[in-house]
């Protein structure tokens, strides 16, 4: 036997794989084929068949199937629904609309004109950016692009700089990934970039200002910035200030078919599927759209998500509903799947 995994290494493998669902033969196929002899193989794949821990474990992973079969449903009766198929425009919704068709149902929204007396929309350019905050020192995410789990590895990536000098790389960069400030570097950033808040009126239609601090953050980035598909544990709002993104969204009830392996992230690269790789992608409603400044996108709780700068980008993006959004609090699932 020439495998290099630990033999037990192996048996999770052959247990996953059975309960996903995959037939026997292939397995032992794949095991020949990693240096297992045809009876070794033989032999690993009957003892699993056979344990009371695999056949116990069957039986979690059949009441987990009829819970996808459930989301199905869902899925369908989404998508026969009257504009199921794309991500609408509505011109400054009211309080009740927006609740009660969008956050309550689970559905996104672009939701036009809410933010038209922001100061923001007209001050925020690479010039004013540096003249009102380009001394403080922010942190920004760098060496994105040499990291193909850029995302997951985020701490890893942080760096401290003025603002200034990161203002000047992302008037001056080009497309690229490499760097970006994202809400994962809020904590520092929202004490050195304060003043720019006040440039952002609050959205009370729909958001609690007395919760605006430590619930909002600020993106910056350049052309070519990618955030992964992912979701979130809360219901968001994405304000864009400067610049255009394009998003993707898949439905929560279309967790299935996204490669979901760790926490919130999906293997699947949003910007080119690889449907030989993950073919379970091709039934999975993808609802794309592309923001543009003034313009607020709602994005539901557990809505999977890929968002791409086309151009130099500022967006805000906020989590303080007015109705209850502390999802996350019982949320448990951050390891492998």
């Amino acid at each position: 036997m020439t495998t290099t995994r630990p033999k037990d290494q192996w048996r999770r493998w052959i247990a996953e794989n059975l309960l996903l669902g995959n037939p026997p033969e292939a397995i032992r196929a794949g095991l020949t084929s990693n240096g297992f002899t045809e009876e070794e193989a033989a032999r690993e794949v009957a003892g699993a068949l056979a344990s009371p821990y695999v056949l116990g474990a069957t039986r979690v992973a059949n009441r987990l199937r009829k819970r996808e079969w459930t989301l199905t449903v869902y899925g369908r009766l989404a998508r026969m629904r009257a504009g199921g198929g794309e991500i609408v425009r509505r011109e400054r919704l009211s309080r009740d609309e927006f609740f009660e068709e969008y956050y309550f149902q689970n559905r996104p929204v672009i939701i036009t004109g809410m933010l038209k007396s922001w100061p923001a929309l007209t001050k925020w350019d690479f010039d004013h950016l540096r003249e009102t905050c380009g001394d403080n020192e922010v942190e920004v995410q760098f060496g994105r692009e040499s990291d193909e789990n850029y995302e997951i590895n985020g701490p890893k990536h942080k760096r401290l700089m003025p603002f200034r000098e990161y203002v000047d790389m992302v008037e001056a960069a080009g497309t690229t990934n490499d760097f970006y400030m994202t809400a994962n570097n809020a904590s520092r950033n929202q004490r050195a970039l304060d003043v720019l808040w006040d440039d952002v009126d609050p959205i009370s239609e729909y958001l609690d200002g007395d919760e605006a601090k430590g619930r909002s953050f600020f993106w910056l980035g350049p052309p070519g910035t990618k955030t992964p598909y992912h979701h979130d544990l809360t219901n968001n709002f994405m304000a864009q200030v400067m610049g255009r993104k394009k998003v993707r969204m898949v439905p929560m009830h279309d967790t299935a078919h996204v490669y979901n392996t760790l926490h919130c992230y999906s293997e699947v690269d949003g910007s080119d599927v690889d449907y030989e790789r993950f073919p379970a992608m091709r039934g999975a409603q993808v609802l794309e759209c592309t923001l543009a400044p003034g313009e607020l996108l709602f994005i539901p709780i557990g809505w999977w998500h890929y968002v791409e700068g086309l151009d130099a980008t500022i967006t805000m993006s906020f989590t303080n509903f007015l109705h209850y959004n502390d999802f996350a609090s019982d949320y448990t699932t951050y390891q492998h799947l």
